[in-house]
């Protein structure tokens, strides 16, 4: 008699998968169970909003770090994202605003991509209207475009009470990303829930030059918004937290402008870049 094992059918296979959906769904119920009671924790001990961003960066950089295999990583990270958003909805309602003059299509397919459908959205059609709205709500979020802007946004987050930046999206970036365009999330959020790897800072700035714009290249990305008949511009700066703001502010001043005002208006994580196939990392 042949020692070798009859071949696995179809219908095994099949039985398999069903055994899985079953278990991922009965884990999904068993996420909501947990989630039901951290409300009820929260509602007695008042440890704040619902958005932890730093938690969620780590728990995106482990989901890559571990992901293997032929299911897309696009799809996996979008799951994730979107179970994320909707426990965090379940616990707190909230709605995405989102600004759609840079563009929406891109816009409305990043706010699927990272927060499904349950979450309610609401159309703005300037950064201004999406940040007010939020600052106007308990628990809302805007997107807006973190590589284009005509007005200084930002501006209205200085004041302390206000929003702040807590994250930039895609987190996942890679060159196919589904969900490529980038932009900022503004929310309100626990102090201790930030994540501060990179800060986000509003600069008034006199004697704004191509020359200051340069000198600024290589230390952060910056948003700015010039005055071109008073030399003036309002600037979004991002930088590394262990950098600081000043070598940004030493960079301006030597190439002949002036910071009339700074403010922190926020910080996110480190973005998570895939290396691209065939492109060996430094």
């Amino acid at each position: 008699m042949s020692d070798t094992p009859n071949p696995v059918s179809l219908q095994d296979l099949r039985r398999e998968i069903d055994a899985i959906d079953e278990q991922v769904h009965t884990l999904l119920m068993r996420r909501g169970d947990i989630i039901d009671r951290l409300i009820r924790v929260k509602q007695t001990q008042e440890v704040g909003s619902a958005f932890r961003p730093a938690r969620e960066a780590d728990m995106m950089r482990r989901l890559v770090s571990r992901h293997h295999g032929i299911l897309p990583l696009d799809t996996v990270e979008s799951i994730w994202r979107v179970i994320i958003s909707t426990f965090t909805y379940v616990q707190a309602p909230f709605s995405v605003h989102a600004d759609l003059s840079s563009g929406e299509n891109t816009m409305r397919d990043s706010a699927r991509f990272h927060f499904g459908f349950t979450v309610p959205f609401v159309a703005h059609f300037n950064a201004g209207a999406a940040v007010e709205a939020v600052a106007q709500s308990r628990g809302d979020l805007a997107l807006v475009s973190a590589t284009a802007s005509q007005t200084p946004w930002w501006s209205a987050l200085e004041q302390q009470g206000a929003p702040k930046i807590i994250a930039r999206l895609p987190f996942v970036e890679r060159a196919d990303h589904p969900a490529a365009m980038p932009v900022f999330v503004i929310s309100r959020v626990a102090a201790d829930a930030l994540a501060t790897e990179i800060e986000t800072w509003s600069l008034h700035v006199s004697g704004w030059s191509p020359a200051a714009a340069r000198a600024l290249s290589p230390l952060s990305d910056v948003l700015a918004v010039a005055d071109a008949s008073s030399g003036t511009a309002a600037l979004l700066v991002s930088v590394a937290h262990t950098d600081g703001i000043e070598k940004v502010i030493s960079a301006l001043t030597d190439a002949g402008a002036s910071v009339r005002a700074s403010a922190l208006v926020g910080g996110h994580a480190t973005r998570y870049r895939v290396p691209t196939p065939g492109i060996a990392g430094p």
